[in-house]
C-alpha cells in the first residue's frame, strides 16, 4: 500500500468506523472534525505544493501541525478558543492514527503533547426579567409565522435548549398532556427530559395542530418555509429578527439562540432553583460548567449592595484634615 493511499484509508476509517460506528457522534459534530481535518489537509498539501491526493501519512508531521496552528491564528485570525477546539480535534486523529500506525506513535505522542491556549471565559450575557417579558409580550401577533416565533422565543427560554437541539426537535419528542414534557437530544448523544409551562404546552399543541392533520412522529416542530426543519442557521435568523434590538453594544451584548439558554439558567437560579437542578435541566455534563451562573448571580448582587448602601452621615461631617507638611502627613498614615 502507498503512502497517500494508507493516508486516505486511514482518514476514511477514522469518519467512518471511529467517530461514527464507535463514538456515535453526531452530524454536527462531524462537520466539525471534518472541517478540522479538511483544513489541515489543505494546509499541508499548500505547504508541500502538491495535491491532496499525493499526501502520505508521513506528511502529518508534528511540524505541519504546529504550522497548522499557527496559520489558523495568523492568517485565518482564529480566536484561540477556536484553535483550541481545532487541536482537541487534532489531538483525537492523531491518537487515533498512532492506534492503527506503530511506526507514528512518537509524531501522535508529540502532537498529543501540543498544550491548549489559556483564554478567559467567554462572557455570560443574559436577558434580564423585564427584558424577556417585554419581548414576549410585543412578539408579532399576526402573520403567517408568527404563531412559530412565539412558541420557538418561548420554547428557547422555557427550556435553554442549545440551538442544535431545537432543529432536532421531533414532534414524537412532546408530551403535551396536562403536565407537558419534551425530551431534548444534547450533547453526547445524552437524553434529557424538561418540563413545559402550560403556555408552552399550548402553543406547541396548535402549532403542531395548524397543519390540519396529526403529525408523524418523526415531524419536525418548528419548520421553515418549504416545510422543512429549521437549521440552526435558521433559527438564529427568526431569533435576530425578533430579538436583535435588544443588543448592547456597549456591553458586546448580542441576543443569539444562546442567549435565551443563559436567561434560562439565571432566572431558575434567582428563582431559587438548586444548581444541580439547573445543571441537569441545561443538560451540562459537568457542575462547573453551570456554577459560572451562580458566580455572576453573586457578583450581580454584591454590585447591587454596594449601590444601595446607605452613605456614612457622621463621615459626611467629618473635617477634611489639611496638611501643612510632610511631617504632619507621614504622622496622620502612622496614626490610622
Amino acid at each position: 500500500m502507498t503512502g497517500n493511499q494508507q493516508l486516505g484509508q486511514l482518514v476514511h476509517s477514522f469518519f467512518i468506523d471511529q467517530l461514527t460506528t464507535v463514538k456515535g457522534l453526531r452530524p454536527s459534530s462531524m462537520r466539525s472534525y471534518s472541517d478540522t481535518i479538511r483544513l489541515l489537509l489543505c494546509f499541508v498539501a499548500q505547504r508541500k505544493g502538491t495535491k491532496i491526493t499525493k499526501l502520505t501519512l508521513e506528511d502529518m508531521s508534528f511540524e505541519h501541525v504546529l504550522g497548522f496552528l499557527r496559520y489558523l491564528e495568523d492568517d485565518r485570525h482564529n480566536h484561540a478558543r477556536t484553535r483550541n477546539q481545532r487541536l482537541a480535534a487534532l489531538h483525537t486523529f492523531f491518537e487515533y492514527i498512532a492506534s492503527r500506525e506503530p511506526a507514528m506513535l512518537q509524531t501522535c505522542q508529540r502532537v498529543a503533547a501540543i498544550p491548549t491556549k489559556r483564554v478567559p471565559p467567554a462572557q455570560t450575557h443574559f436577558l434580564e426579567r423585564d427584558e424577556m417579558e417585554s419581548l414576549l409580550q410585543h412578539l408579532p401577533a399576526s402573520g403567517r409565522f408568527a404563531q412559530r416565533d412565539h412558541a420557538l422565543i418561548l420554547f428557547l427560554y422555557n427550556t435553554g435548549a442549545r440551538a442544535q437541539e431545537v432543529a432536532e426537535l421531533r414532534a414524537g419528542n412532546l408530551e403535551l398532556g396536562d403536565r407537558a414534557l419534551v425530551r431534548l437530544h444534547g450533547k453526547g448523544d445524552k437524553w434529557r427530559t424538561c418540563p413545559l409551562w402550560d403556555q408552552t404546552g399550548k402553543l406547541l399543541t396548535a402549532l403542531l395542530a395548524s397543519s390540519g392533520h396529526p403529525p408523524a412522529a418523526d415531524a419536525p416542530v418548528f419548520c421553515s418555509a418549504t416545510g422543512e426543519a429549521l437549521t440552526r442557521f435558521g433559527i438564529y435568523k427568526v431569533v435576530r429578527r425578533l430579538a436583535g434590538h435588544l443588543d448592547k453594544p456597549g456591553t458586546h451584548r448580542t441576543v443569539s439562540p444562546h442567549i435565551f439558554r443563559h436567561t434560562a439558567a439565571m432566572h431558575l437560579l434567582e428563582s431559587g432553583v438548586e444548581i444541580n437542578v439547573i445543571s441537569d435541566w441545561l443538560g451540562h455534563a459537568d457542575l462547573t460548567t453551570t456554577n459560572r451562573y451562580a458566580e455572576i448571580n453573586t457578583r450581580t448582587k454584591l454590585e447591587a449592595l454596594r449601590v444601595t448602601e446607605p452613605s456614612d452621615a457622621s463621615a459626611a461631617h467629618r473635617p477634611t484634615p489639611v496638611w501643612r507638611s510632610d511631617e504632619t502627613l507621614l504622622n496622620w498614615l502612622s496614626n490610622l
